[in-house]
């Protein structure tokens, strides 16, 4: 993988990247929602970023495969799994990243290790995934997690268009050029995680939704306008142990 075209606006980590990841078939959905709904959700040493003026949330479903640790190979049984994540953004020290309110997986062990490693909100989930002759990507989601209502989530999507490259300023770039996350830790202690990629080569989507709970547990309610959408087909990332902010 090549970082050097990573278009991040602050230096390149000096330290060694601790996992690298590969990323499939995303759909980001985006809906702008006020500040004042997220504001209680985030931690008070985080500023929610935001565009023109207005807050989004996210929501991100796609499959991860060559999920490993530096100096080490792909595991069976922990490389490959579907993921969904429900994100916002935030800044601090004048680093814009994403806040992660829930991250499905259907991969138990990698749930358990990254709630350890990355302390993210981590769920066990079971997801589907099935691709049909027209592009069409049917997804869904249950979340199963021990303690936690079964949120869920179903829709089909697929690309249309070619692919493009955001230019910084649009709300497209703003929304996809993050390079790094934030996590707490424990009450009042908030970490960075340094991330790095190429730059998303993204394509419009057309998507057809069906159910949508992902964001109950938030209070939050859904506009009824519909979703900003975005289709990547596939990333390499790198990932770097958390630093305390």
């Amino acid at each position: 993988m090549t970082t050097a075209e990573s278009d991040r606006t602050w230096p390149f980590p000096k330290r060694r990247w601790t996992l690298a990841m590969r990323w499939h078939d995303l759909l980001l959905l985006h809906w702008p929602v006020p500040v004042g709904r997220l504001r209680p959700l985030i931690p008070a040493d985080l500023q929610i970023d935001t565009f023109d003026g207005q807050a989004w949330l996210g929501f991100v479903p796609f499959s991860m495969t060559g999920v490993r640790p530096r100096y080490a190979p792909s595991l069976p049984g922990m490389s490959r799994f579907a993921e969904f994540n429900v994100r916002t953004y935030v800044t601090a020290r004048g680093k814009p990243g994403v806040w992660f309110f829930s991250l499905d997986a259907a991969n138990p062990g990698m749930v358990w290790l990254a709630r350890r490693t990355f302390h993210l909100p981590y769920y066990n989930a079971r997801i589907s995934i099935r691709k049909d002759a027209q592009r069409w990507i049917h997804y869904q989601i249950t979340r199963t997690h021990r303690g936690t209502e079964p949120v869920s989530f179903r829709g089909s999507y697929r690309p249309t268009g070619a692919a493009f490259r955001a230019e910084p300023g649009t709300l497209d770039h703003w929304l996809t050029a993050r390079y790094c996350l934030y996590a707490e830790k424990s009450k009042g202690r908030v970490f960075r995680g340094e991330i790095d990629h190429a730059p998303w080569q993204l394509k419009r989507a057309e998507a057809e939704l069906g159910e949508n709970t992902m964001a109950e547990p938030l209070g939050i309610e859904l506009p009824e306008s519909a979703p900003l959408l975005h289709f990547a087909e596939r990333i390499d990332a790198l990932a770097w142990t958390l630093r305390q902010v």
